[in-house]
């Protein structure tokens, strides 16, 4: 468990003093809410989609969570988790730019190396963590990290055998030229089940960036593994796979192979979105749920300080979402492309602010904390993973 101290948050002076007109609500939009013991109802469901569940798959409107074990304790800044298929896991340090991998039955940290470049400040840092879909013949793992100019996906071959700490060969740059800023970076990248790279970007508080299809902030983007736009994405030769968006950090596809997307609201709405190619999800011109038939709507929608959503995972036919300043997991079940039920939340309070959660296979997920990224107030142990079983 964490400290139950309070601080005040550093979100609300870096916004006073940085962004007064453009509003304060980043990764977790302002002063840390009060330790609680339950969490009010304020999700929402509804939203677009016609493909039909299969008899008996819509999920019941009740879940549960239940804390496994602490899998690792005492990360700094972590932020991406790719598990390998030998059940361990790499994580990513934003503030450090070194890549470590932990032994999950014991819980071992052995550091691979650091990712030459990474610029950390910010939010911006050594970000997402994902593996090739040939990772058993080419060993290549993609990173998403902020560099002195830019933001960029570059891949590196890890390499066992070597010492600890020199085990990342030299990154290859896939992409580079995202618009990078003290915040709003984006920085989730996960391969799908087509085999290309999708990556979740900001619009680094230029909010016009979100609606021009000819930049990359404030976008889903579909590459090849090799860095390319993806061949039939709807703009043409454009990365661009979906646009409108104001922060993406979680991407996540469910049994049916529909990607789904967590977006940060400004100072209303937070966002769980279906993502359908060459959509608009309507930034800055709409924050949620608009009705103009011009945007996609979400599915779901939280009050900023419920959530300020991070990574997401599919599980047991609902979307699973880290939250950053709601510091609580949230489970959204789904009825094909549309929420089955109303949002529900867990561990409200328990262990801080949360970041990403990971599918662990079955019932099971990877839930990481957030509390060493300088908006927490880390206690003992923190940060750390946690095994959950859910329902």
């Amino acid at each position: 468990m964490r400290s139950p101290a309070v601080r005040p948050s550093l979100a609300v002076v870096a916004c006073a003093a940085l962004l007064f007109t453009a509003g304060c609500s980043s990764e977790d939009g302002g002063d840390p809410p009060k330790r609680a013991t339950s969490a009010p109802s304020s999700g929402g469901s509804g939203g677009s989609g016609s493909a039909s569940p299969r008899a008996g798959d819509v999920p019941p409107a009740k879940g549960s969570v239940s804390v496994v074990r602490t899998v690792t304790e005492d990360l700094k800044s972590p932020w991406g988790l790719a598990p390998l298929p030998e059940k361990d896991l790499l994580v990513s340090s934003r503030d450090e730019g070194t890549i470590i991998r932990v032994d999950t039955e014991t819980g071992k940290k052995t550091e691979l190396g650091a990712v030459p470049g990474v610029a950390p400040g910010g939010e911006g840092g050594l970000l997402g963590l994902a593996l090739s879909p040939a990772y058993a013949s080419d060993h290549m793992v993609y990173a998403y990290f902020t560099t002195a100019s830019d933001n960029r996906v570059a891949r590196m071959q890890y390499d066992e055998k070597k010492p600890s700490g020199e085990q990342l060969g030299a990154p290859d740059t896939v992409f580079k030229g995202i618009p990078k800023g003290t915040n709003h970076n984006g920085g989730r990248i996960a391969f799908g089940p087509d085999g290309l790279l999708y990556v979740g970007t900001g619009e680094t508080y230029r909010t016009e960036l979100a609606q021009d299809k000819k930049s990359t902030g404030g976008k889903i983007l579909r590459l090849t593994p090799e860095g390319e736009p993806a061949p039939g994405n709807p703009f043409g030769d454009s990365p661009v796979y979906s646009y409108g968006h104001r922060n993406v950090q979680g991407l996540a596809w469910d049994e049916d192979k529909r990607l789904w997307a967590s977006e940060f609201g400004q100072d209303t709405w937070d966002e769980l979105n279906h993502i359908v190619a060459g959509d608009n999800y309507g930034w800055p011109d709409a924050e949620g749920k608009s009705g103009d038939s011009g945007y996609h709507d979400p599915i779901a929608q939280w009050h900023t300080q419920d959530a300020s959503p991070s990574g997401i995972a599919y599980a047991k036919g609902s979307i699973w979402m880290a939250g950053l300043r709601g510091e609580r997991l949230w489970r959204i079940p789904l009825d094909g492309a549309k929420a089955a039920h109303d949002p529900q939340d867990f561990l409200n309070g328990k262990y801080g602010r949360l970041r990403t959660v990971v599918a662990a296979g079955g019932d099971k997920l990877w839930l990481v904390t957030s509390e060493t990224d300088t908006r927490g107030t880390p206690g003992s142990g923190d940060d750390r993973i946690l095994e959950l079983k859910v329902s």
